[in-house]
Order: structure tokens, then sequence, then C-alpha cells
């Protein structure tokens, strides 16, 4: 479990005040995704040395440099095998010398201990950090995650803002505060102009707030102002899981999160629960483009209740 920290005890007191507060049965036994073996790993070009790889349960974007890789994200442990052989293969075998998480979620962590133990830096949130190295119980996926041994763990940390250069490729990365957890981060390469947003930005699927490790609603707003202010109307933007997305996609889910904030709290003060601003719909004008809305209507709720006194007016 956690050490007996300060982080720790604000994380139980966050948890322990949110557990009388029920989610609808139908958010619950949500559970982590199957796991089906890998079938292929695609490669697809970003650029004359950036390449994008799915496959393998989150999207995975790699730079090339003149003397080995940088590689943002790196799959579910399972499919970590097969990424890193097609990585190799495409790059002439050489060693990924870098590896960002952009959040501590097991679809972007996989390959963390096969790179940590060859001896790449790890980038990530301190936060990141700190969640893969504890015993996580996520409630809304009824799933208790186990710390991950010494080698996975992040070994290069920060809190706000960064950037680095690789070969001639400059890329920047910075913390995206409260958005689907804590510890979220995105990662820029200006010269390709290509944004990876992580799961800041999700596709035919409404985005979560995992109030667990610090996520909410709101921060997740607040993080699609900040991609918006990064790139131009070109730029291609790479979310968590699915296709690359258009600035206009991430302006679309941006609006759409405006919308539910101004929403959800405004029922929530008239006494509704969850179960009753589901029955009200009031994402019905989105569902054709976000899909079911139930589990985001549970977790935006409860990570609401969790920024009462920021929000005022709700007890």
């Amino acid at each position: 479990m956690v050490p007996a920290t300060n982080r720790r005890d604000f994380l139980e007191i966050l948890l322990g005040g949110a557990a009388g507060l029920a989610l609808p049965s139908r958010a619950f036994g949500q559970g982590p995704a199957p796991v089906t073996s890998v079938t292929s790993i695609t490669r697809i070009p970003l650029g004359d040395n950036l390449t994008h790889f799915t496959g393998a349960g989150g999207n995975v974007v790699v730079l090339t440099g003149p003397d080995g890789l940088v590689m943002v994200n790196g799959g579910r442990e399972e499919m970590s095998p097969d990424l890193l052989k097609a990585v190799a293969e495409s790059t002439g075998g050489k060693r990924v010398q870098t590896l960002f998480n952009t959040d501590w979620h097991r679809e972007h962590t996989g390959s963390n201990e096969t790179v940590g133990k060859a001896g790449a830096k790890i980038i990530a949130h301190e936060h990141t950090k700190q969640y893969l190295g504890a015993e996580i119980y996520v409630d809304w996926q009824n799933r208790t995650y186990k710390p991950l041994p010494p080698q996975a763990l992040p070994n290069q940390t920060f809190y706000t803002s960064g950037k680095m250069d690789f070969g001639p490729e400059r890329i920047e990365y910075g913390h995206l505060g409260q958005a689907h957890t804590d510890a979220a981060i995105y990662v820029f390469f200006p010269g390709a102009n290509v944004l990876v947003a992580g799961d800041a930005l999700s596709v035919s699927k409404y985005p979560i707030a995992d109030y667990t490790t610090g996520g909410w609603l709101g921060g997740l707003f607040a993080a699609n102002k900040t991609l918006l202010g990064l790139g131009n109307a070109e730029t291609r933007i790479v979310p968590g899981v699915g296709p690359i997305q258009a600035r206009a996609d991430l302006q679309a889910q941006h609006d759409m999160l405006a919308a539910m904030m101004d929403r959800f709290p405004k029922m929530m003060k008239q006494g509704l629960g969850p179960e009753d601003i589901l029955a009200a719909a009031p994402t019905k004008e989105y569902d054709a483009k976000w899909g079911n809305p139930d589990l985001f209507v549970s977790t935006a709720c409860r990570s609401l209740w969790l920024h009462v006194r920021e929000l005022g007016g709700i007890v």
C-alpha cells in the first residue's frame, strides 16, 4: 500500500468522504477491458521521424532520433512484446531512450518494466509515479491495481511542464491538472505539429473523470481548454485510444464538457442524484457522438461532489 505520507492521507480522506455517495448500479461491474491476443500492431507515419502505433491497447507515438527513440505511452503489458518488436523492426533496432506516461492507467504503462530494465528514462507527473507504486482500488471499475515493480516506475518526474530536445526535434510536455486523473499530461511535437492528449480526449465514448485518482469534470473541461491553446487548426491530436483527431474534434468535446459543467451542478443543486440526472437525459444531443452516457454521468457526478466547495450551493 502507499507509504504513510500526506498524499496517502489526502487520498484516504477524499475516497472516504465519497464512499457514501451512491453511484447508479449500472456504473458498477464495468471492470477492466477483456484481455485479447494481439493480432497485429499497425504503423502509421506522422512525419519523417514520428510514427503512430496502434493495436497495443492504447495509442503509442514514437520519435526516432539519431541514436535512439522517444516513445509516448507503451500500451498494455500483455501487448508490449508485440509493440516493442514492431517498434524495433520499424526503426532498425534502435533503443527506447525515453518513455513518457500520459497517466498511470495500464493501457499506457505496459512497456514501463521492459524499457525501465533496459535503462530508459521514464518521464511522468510525480503523481503517476505514486499511483503506479501503490495498490489502488478503482470502484467505478470494481478493480484493484497492484503496484508495479520499482524498475517500472517513472524515474524522472515533474509537476508543471518541461521541454527537451531530441536530435533536431523539440518536445514540449505539461501537466493538465485534475483532468482524467490529477496526473494527466500532454506531449507536443511542434515540428511535426502532433499533440498527444492521452485520455483527456476521448473518441466514440464519453471521457471519464477518474475521481479515485484526482480527476473531475471541471478539470477535464479546463484540460481541454489548455489543449486548445496548443498548436493550431492543422494540429493532429492523438487521443489515449482511438483514431487521430483534428482540432475540431477537441473543440467539440470542450463544448460538450462546457454544457455539462453548466447542467450537472444546476441539477445537483435541485437535489437530483445520479439516477435522477440520467433520467433527465442532459446529454441527449451528444449521445450520437459519444455513446452511452451512463458511466460518464455517474463518474462526473461523483467527481463534482468532491468539489462542492468550489461549485457552491449544492450542500
